[in-house]
């Protein structure tokens, strides 16, 4: 038997009265989500462990069944992982995002989903003029990026995830010590994005997309330290071989380190202009050889960041059609099929918030409740409303 599950990536959100009281998941056409719910068993997921962030890096660690409380080494060191980056033990790594700000105040996490293509030319120019002994820069899809520290580098510091202080003041946020030990690592890290803007404010890339009327990626910005964690592979933990189909280095990254396999898949691009037919397709032919495959897609996350209503709509209709449909239609084996969110993006708020998601299961061996369609209000109404831990992927992968 076959296993997929489908992570709509901060799917989750609140009622909204433009969809008279609806949430975007219930408001939207998804006839395949449903499906899985009427034909399986439901319920709601705790994700974000107490005391922990509702980061993604946290929330997709718990969906696959792991502790972050004690693997968690934060988001660059995973993405450095998936990117070939070699992270020793000598060494710490940090997502590094090239960020648009204006006015002072913290506008775009992104830079308004910056091309990969601009991105590259952006972090080539801090490497030539930012790179010092024990900094490097590492290129990788839009606006997430890879620092990797070697040296006399400490984890006792405060760094801010930029998505969760969009029209913030940005010297409200900058990195700070948490304790003595840190702060030389504070302080270097507050000298590299401060003299970022003098090097990507003019940037030709820059200007032209000033010329477009288009945000400036005019300052990289740094967080999430973590050094190489120490995890159990996939197959160790529930006897399956397995793989993950995702356009963000994250997940991707967590893929290498559970041995599962991490393809990188053509028109991935971690928005909503993601090609979901490649992402079906490279599933579909994972599975010929592999028991499970988890399918992450990141679109409904960046349209809860814009504070877009209509788009995180779009997505999770296109995540349904075009990518769930698609893998149930073509997948021609006994299988069971997973959707789920990692947590919640709601528009409102632009950031994520750490409820307990939906989930719905189904395939042999799945008897059904009474939840007859996907949604946060119905599948809390589930025969499994207060999932923890590895219950979730042991309900999934039970014999």
């Amino acid at each position: 038997m076959k296993y997929v599950v489908f992570l709509g990536d901060g799917m989750g959100d609140d009622a909204r009265a433009e969809l008279d009281g609806r949430t975007a998941i219930e408001a939207a056409h998804t006839p395949n989500m449903d499906r899985i719910a009427r034909e399986g068993v439901c319920g709601l997921l705790a994700t974000v462990p107490d005391g922990m962030a509702p980061d993604s890096t946290t929330a997709n660690l718990a969906v696959l069944g792991y502790n972050p409380h004690e693997c968690l080494e934060g988001r660059g060191v995973l993405e450095a992982a998936a990117m070939g980056v070699e992270v020793g033990p000598d060494d710490h790594a940090m997502r590094l995002n090239l960020i648009a700000v204006q006015n002072g105040l913290l506008r775009s996490h992104s830079a308004e989903n910056i091309s990969s293509e601009e991105a590259a030319a952006l972090i080539d120019a801090l490497r030539a003029n930012l790179s010092r002994e024990g900094v490097a820069f590492y290129p990788g899809v839009s606006y997430r990026h890879v620092l990797k520290l070697t040296g006399d580098i400490s984890k006792a510091i405060v760094c801010h995830p930029p998505h969760d202080h969009l029209d913030a003041p940005m010297t409200d946020w900058l990195p700070t010590a948490s304790a003595p030990a840190g702060e030389r690592t504070a302080a270097l890290l507050n000298e590299l994005i401060r003299e970022s803007n003098t090097i990507l404010e003019n940037h030709p890339v820059n200007l032209e997309r000033e010329r477009r009327g288009l945000m400036k990626a005019n300052y990289c910005w740094p967080w999430s330290i973590g050094r190489r964690p120490r995890m159990k592979t996939f197959d160790d933990m529930y006897g399956r071989s397995g793989a993950v189909i995702a356009a963000v280095d994250l997940i991707r990254g967590i893929g290498v380190y559970a041995n599962m396999a991490a393809p990188v898949v053509e028109g991935a691009t971690g928005i909503w202009t993601t090609n979901y037919e490649n992402k079906a397709d490279a599933a579909l032919e994972q599975l010929r050889e592999r028991d499970f495959v988890y399918i992450h897609v990141e679109a409904p996350d960046e349209a809860g960041h814009e504070g877009n209503l209509e788009l995180k709509v779009r997505t999770i209709e296109d995540l349904d059609r075009r990518l769930i449909g698609r893998v149930m239609e073509r997948l021609n084996e006994p299988a069971r099929f997973a959707i789920l969110p990692d947590h919640y993006t709601p528009v409102a708020i632009r950031t994520h918030v750490p409820h307990p998601v939906p989930f719905a299961v189904m395939g042999p061996d799945i008897e059904a409740d009474s939840v007859q369609s996907y949604g946060e209000s119905s599948c809390a109404q589930g025969k499994y409303p207060h999932l923890k831990g590895d219950e979730f992927m042991r309900l999934v992968l039970s014999d």
